[in-house]
């Protein structure tokens, strides 16, 4: 079948599931393929709970007209996500509608949350729900993007060179976004220059496309990324057309524009001056597209973090982060040494193992337990194998169900508590009733 049949098809049955489990009637099921399943063995299941047509790539030994063969499920669903993409290529506006795309080692999701808060004060705008910024997810967003969209804006997540390349072929991204970069992923990209080259195939599609990127001044190899970009804005604390500052040491960051928005004074409900460049992002792409001062300083002051992403718990007499979401060296350090300034006289870290750092880890998590050592704390709680192989004089437990035990039975009251760590660690469960 060809792709312009399929999106004719897609267009009377716009809802997409790739979960049997999750089927309602009226969905198209794509039978995907993983190291782990195959939809292909679900198809049936699909069919019977009510999907329109289900999209399979392999032979089915039960015959059914709503059965559409493809040679790669998920190369169609990428397909049908370009073809659906370049209907919005005259909507709203000469050129079509804005698609900004997101990516960065560290903070891209908070830095897509505010972006979209902002943006939707003044726009209908689509995003990425919650971390689908995979292979699989950025399709799956770019089909959930209705015909009423005024922007779009998509998150990017890669552990390996020329995965955003792939994502801009059928993203095809007007504007664009890197938050930073730094060691995460050391596993798949090979090197901290194999990250800053992979999360860099975004300014290569721009470039190469007339495009407009949004430029951090504060990351020296993001500035020097962007040369040649058509069009240039930039930001950072140091320099920009959007400059601001941290201006707190409570819990909450709060932000001072000090160029290029009469903001003045935001109190945000983010933890931790590392989001500063997240916010100045958000204002900055807000001031491009002419939003008033007044709209973005109340989408950034009403947004509240959730998914374990800076957020600030309130437990008893307890102030508890949690920040769990994701971890790698940058952003540990980031954390840690955040909280070792606030100001509290009781703190305790749970710190959890970074993923994905391959020969680096070692290394890495020395490095932790280095920065650790610097300051003085009530308790440090180490978790996971990844500290194993270090030197420390600290608790060390092998996941976060025997932490979540050791903090029940110690009557914790009165202390400001740091969770973080990978997420395949799961730091988040400490806090589970």
């Amino acid at each position: 079948m060809e792709i312009e049949d399929l999106y004719k098809i897609y267009l009377q049955y716009p809802l997409i599931k790739t979960d049997t489990r999750k089927i309602v009637p009226g969905d198209l099921f794509f039978a995907l393929k993983g190291p782990n399943f195959n939809g292909n063995h679900f198809v049936k299941n699909a069919l019977d709970a009510g999907a329109a047509y289900a999209i399979i790539d392999e032979e089915i030994d039960f015959s059914n007209k709503r059965l559409i063969k493809t040679d790669d499920v998920l190369l169609t669903l990428q397909r049908l996500a370009k073809h659906h993409r370049e209907q919005f290529n005259n909507l709203s506006r000469p050129g079509g509608i804005p698609f900004i795309a997101i990516t960065g080692s560290n903070g891209k999701t908070t830095t897509k949350e505010l972006v979209h808060e902002v943006l939707s004060s003044s726009y209908k705008t689509y995003t990425t729900r919650g971390n689908l910024n995979n292979h699989i997810g950025v399709p799956l967003t770019i089909l959930k993007i209705n015909r009423d969209a005024q922007m779009a804006v998509i998150e990017m997540g890669a552990n390996h060179l020329k995965e955003i390349e792939s994502y801009c072929m059928y993203a095809l991204p007007t504007h664009g976004l890197i938050t930073n970069c730094g060691k995460a992923h050391l596993e798949g990209f090979g090197s901290e220059e194999g990250v800053r080259q992979g999360k860099g195939e975004l300014f290569d599609f721009l470039r190469e496309n007339g495009g407009t990127a949004f430029v951090n001044c504060d990351d020296n190899f993001i500035k020097t990324k962007g040369t040649g970009i058509k069009n240039i804005i930039t930001y950072g604390i140091s320099e920009g057309s959007v400059m601001g500052r941290s201006i707190s040491s409570s819990t909450l960051l709060e932000v001072e524009i000090t160029a290029g928005a009469n903001i003045g004074l935001m109190k945000t409900q983010l933890v931790g001056h590392y989001n500063l460049l997240n916010v100045l992002a958000a204002v900055t792409i807000g001031k491009h597209f002419n939003i008033s001062d007044k709209k973005i300083k109340a989408a950034i002051e009403n947004y509240i973090p959730s998914n374990s992403r800076s957020q600030l718990i309130k437990q008893g007499t307890n102030t508890i982060i949690l920040d769990a979401y994701n971890a790698n060296p940058a952003s540990m350090k980031a954390a840690i040494e955040n909280f070792a300034h606030m100001e509290a006289t009781n703190k305790i870290l749970m710190i959890g193992s970074m993923m994905e750092l391959g020969t680096e880890s070692d290394k890495e998590h020395n490095e932790i337990i280095k920065l650790i050592n610097k300051y003085k704390w009530t308790n440090v709680i180490l978790v996971g194998d990844n500290f194993k192989n270090t030197i420390h004089t600290y608790t060390h437990f092998d996941d976060a169900a025997i932490s979540k035990t050791w903090m029940k039975n110690q009557n914790i009251e009165n202390t400001h508590i740091l969770i973080k760590g990978s997420r395949s660690m799961r730091m988040e469960k400490v806090l589970e009733e």
